[in-house]
């Protein structure tokens, strides 16, 4: 069958896919950052390790159920192109059920969670107590925080990704503009922070719902709670990208024990390293726009045996993703001094965040590769092999942090932060001639 013009993939066509998720999800990390410079002006660094350390804390919680997100999606998408509303219906509901209770699972645990994670974490005593007061508020977000994931999800599925934007970007908003109120107003410190997240996420669950209403609506007047509980469903709901849950689960605990390594050198080391990692996540928020336009193309053309296109969607993506991050580079190098001094006014942590930022600069043109890959990866359906990537890839950033760490002290922290960048790419590549292999032996259209 001929491809027609409306098929050529296009720059332009990357981009309307891409820079939505760039916007919604850079602003994730921007919140973050305003919760670290918010802070980051009070008198002691004390404040910034301890947002640091609650933020790692639910970072474990909730990232590991990222497959609510990726699962919902696919699901949705599946039922959206076969026009099967009673499946899109359902579909939504029980996932909907499945957030709401795995949040109120959460929150009974919260309390032994907290303190096992401190107690791993291992910082100051005056850290850990503030620490804690921010993890015990910021728990109740639990089931919010679920259903923000089902809602993009849905979103994504729908082929929506202008509902995704608004609803990141009006959580998001009103998340700074209260941290900025709890906290320089009312001097509510870290408790405010987490205070602040806690009332921005439900107001986006309650836009959530409001955007819904109409394929709620129709999902609860079609509601069969037979069909909804039914065991196979829920089992496929369940199982459904567990692949991705085990590599999301070791990609946190590699940067979560990043942090942890982080607390073991002293306040103001946390406090420097805990800037720096904001900016690496801003960075990597906005590389995964093209990873997530990675996973349509590219999965949309090796589904339909689409060798041309296939190569073109990988190309383009990656192109736009290479360039951004030289882009971001080229940013974090000319602005450096005054990102950092936007981030706390404290001499001690600037100086020392002063001194590892070089490896900030670099870390986008590291990084991008195993985005990219990712993207590919799961786009065309290939997650057992990057699980096993990923696991291979922790394991040897482990063996670098025991011998890099005592040799280099945080320098070699960072290093072995790089190195395991680029060992994940590395260890997609040695799996992705099997996707190229699959893709020759498709048909092509």
């Amino acid at each position: 069958m001929t491809q027609s013009t409306q098929q050529i993939l296009t720059h332009r066509r990357v981009w309307a896919l891409a820079g939505p998720i760039i916007l919604s999800n850079i602003s994730v990390p921007l919140v973050g950052a305003v919760d670290t410079a918010v802070v980051g002006h009070l008198p002691e660094p004390d404040s910034i390790g301890a947002v640091a350390l609650g933020a790692l804390i639910f970072t474990f919680l909730f990232w590991g159920f990222g497959f609510l997100r990726m699962g919902t999606t696919g699901f949705i998408a599946r039922a959206y192109g076969a026009n099967d509303e009673q499946a899109l219906s359902d579909t939504l509901l029980r996932v909907l059920m499945l957030a709401t209770t795995l949040g109120l699972v959460i929150i009974a645990l919260g309390y032994p969670l907290i303190h096992f994670a401190l107690y791993l974490l291992d910082s100051s005593d005056n850290i850990e107590s503030l620490a804690s007061s921010y993890a015990m508020i910021r728990i109740w977000s639990a089931p919010a925080t679920l259903s923000i994931y089902v809602f993009t999800g849905v979103f994504i599925g729908l082929h929506n990704m202008r509902y995704v934007f608004v609803l990141q970007l009006v959580m998001n908003s009103v998340n700074v503009l209260l941290d900025l109120l709890f906290v320089l107003v009312f001097d509510m410190g870290v408790e405010g922070v987490a205070l602040a997240t806690l009332i921005a996420e439900y107001l986006a669950v309650f836009l959530g719902f409001w955007l819904l209403r109409k394929p709620l609506a129709k999902a609860y007047r079609q509601l069969s709670w037979a069909r909804l509980l039914e065991r196979s469903a829920i089992l496929a709901l369940m199982k459904a990208n567990g692949d991705i849950f085990v590599r999301t689960l070791c990609l946190v605990f590699s940067f979560g024990y990043f942090t942890a390594k982080s607390a073991s050198m002293g306040d103001v080391i946390l406090a420097a390293n805990a800037i720096l990692m904001h900016l690496q996540s801003i960075l990597a928020y906005a590389l995964d726009g093209f990873a997530h336009a990675a996973e349509a193309l590219v999965g949309s053309a090796y589904g339909g045996g689409k060798q041309a296109q296939f190569k073109r969607a990988i190309k383009l993506t990656t192109i736009w993703g290479l360039v951004c991050a030289l882009l971001i580079s080229l940013v974090f190098w000319l602005f450096g001094g005054f990102i950092l001094q936007w981030f706390t006014s404290i001499d001690a942590v600037l100086i020392t965040a002063t001194k590892y930022y070089p490896w900030t600069i670099i870390a986008p043109i590291v990084a991008i590769w195993s985005f990219q890959l990712d993207g590919i990866f799961i786009g065309t359906g290939y997650t057992r092999e990057m699980r096993n990537a990923m696991i291979v890839s922790m394991l040897m950033y482990f063996g670098l942090l025991a011998i890099l760490v005592p040799m280099l002290g945080n320098h070699g922290l960072f290093l072995s932060l790089t190195l395991f960048m680029i060992l994940r790419a590395l260890t997609l590549c040695y799996y992705y001639p099997s996707i190229v292999k699959g893709m020759d032996h498709k048909k092509s259209y």
